[in-house]
């Protein structure tokens, strides 16, 4: 990008203007622009972090001790004492593990009854140990108490775009996550219910399981890119990336310019965090690179392109060409990859690589705003968890291709 594009891009984003940075203030609604609302503009000089962290130890082996054996990790957290916790969906149970890498306990089994995994999705750990799983096959969150004793479940609200068995996160103190509903922007498992509408934002919401039924509370309204009658996700949306941060605020990302969103229920978007980076326009040449990348990614073969087509070698053949030729896409690519809050607050930014399709850097901000620094590209990636103390576990697959944990120590700036 040229300075003077540059130049153009930051004015537009500034005065609120959609241009260049179509999507930079999507989520602002019109009364949160015409608000005292901050724009914190920090260094575009990067400043290099070192990502030599301790590794404290690792879990998981394809022939070992039976309770390594993991069959598909969906996700890992950590509690108030460093007690680590793995959903191993495949198996339906929950691994507790102690800060010295032992069994502490086993919590869930498959089955259709109480307490058991149906098709768990995705696990909370309340700092006290108590655990959340969302849970398809039951449709409800199932809590566990901090011995891992099956106490309830907890049902949602009836509305479908209440629903959300993805990702979420836990909120210190009290019996609450947060979500960030991308489920509710059509992407439900078989399509998008006949019959609702279809929202008009991807709201990050607070789920409160005190009861029998869900509590729902609004945090934020995130920006949904528009979309056709299909309503499917075209290539380089961006995407929605949540994180809980203390005092019941979060932080959050929902367009394709380099804008870090600090909001709560109480007070809506407060502030926002830029760097001078900018989303790019889309090319032919990006759109061709990446319905290449697809196909090889997804079939598993090569393609040839001649002037009659593009052919596919091996690996399901034409069916994954037919597939990439009719992917639509943005019209930018996003400056931000993938954002997610560490254990006392730190916001992590993964903002894109060389290419479309890449990671790059990793920021590390403060909700205050101020940048702390960043890991280059390919020094370390986002980990899976963070916990107290620096912990921070990563699931990964050794040399056989199999999932593994590793838990290592992190900085005190980087947690």
């Amino acid at each position: 990008m040229s300075a003077e594009t540059a130049r153009i891009a930051r004015d537009r984003f500034r005065t609120g203007v959609l241009g260049v940075c179509v999507a930079a203030i999507g989520s602002l609604s019109a009364t949160d622009r015409a608000g005292a609302q901050e724009i914190i503009e920090l260094p575009g000089e990067d400043r290099w972090l070192e990502a030599d962290f301790q590794e404290v130890y690792e879990v998981g082996a394809a022939v070992g001790v039976a309770w390594q054996e993991f069959g598909r990790v969906r996700n890992v957290a950590f509690d108030g004492a460093g007690n680590l916790y793995v959903l191993d969906a495949l198996a339906g149970r929950v691994i507790v593990v102690t800060p010295a890498g032992e069994l502490l306990r086993v919590v869930g089994r498959l089955g259709e009854g109480p307490g058991e995994f149906g098709g768990a999705t995705w696990m909370a750990v309340m700092r006290d140990g108590r655990i959340v799983v969302g849970d398809l096959g039951q449709r409800a969150y199932l809590v566990f108490d901090a011995d891992g004793e099956f106490e309830r479940q907890v049902r949602p609200d009836g509305n479908p775009a209440h629903v959300s068995f993805m990702r979420m996160w836990p909120e210190s103190g009290g019996e609450s996550v947060v979500v960030g509903t991308q489920l509710a922007g059509g992407s439900y498992f078989g399509g998008f219910p006949e019959g609702i509408p279809r929202p008009l934002t991807r709201p990050i919401a607070r789920l409160i399981l005190t009861g029998d039924d869900v509590l729902r509370e609004t945090i934020a309204e995130g920006w949904r890119p528009p979309r056709g009658e299909a309503d499917e996700r075209r290539a380089f949306e961006p995407g929605l990336w949540v994180g809980p941060l203390p005092g019941g605020k979060v932080a959050f990302s929902d367009s394709s310019a380099y804008a870090i969103k600090i909001a709560s229920a109480e007070a809506g978007v407060s502030h926002v965090l830029t760097r001078p980076f900018f989303p790019e326009a889309v090319t032919e040449r990006m759109e061709r690179a990446e319905r290449d990348r697809r196909i090889v990614e997804a079939g598993g073969g090569s393609i040839t392109r001649t002037p009659d087509g593009v052919r596919a070698v091996g690996g399901g053949g034409n069916y994954w060409v037919e597939r990439a030729e009719t992917i639509e896409f943005f019209e930018e690519v996003p400056v931000v990859h993938a954002l997610t809050t560490s254990w006392g607050g730190r916001i992590w930014v993964q903002r894109r690589g060389e290419e479309p399709h890449e990671d790059g850097p990793i920021d590390i901000l403060t909700a205050d705003g101020s940048y702390l620094g960043s890991f280059r590209t390919g020094a370390t990636r986002i980990p899976d968890a963070f916990g107290p103390g620096g912990l921070a576990a990563s699931i990964e697959r050794d040399g056989f291709d199999v999932q593994t944990v590793v838990v290592k120590r992190l900085p005190r700036a980087a947690n």
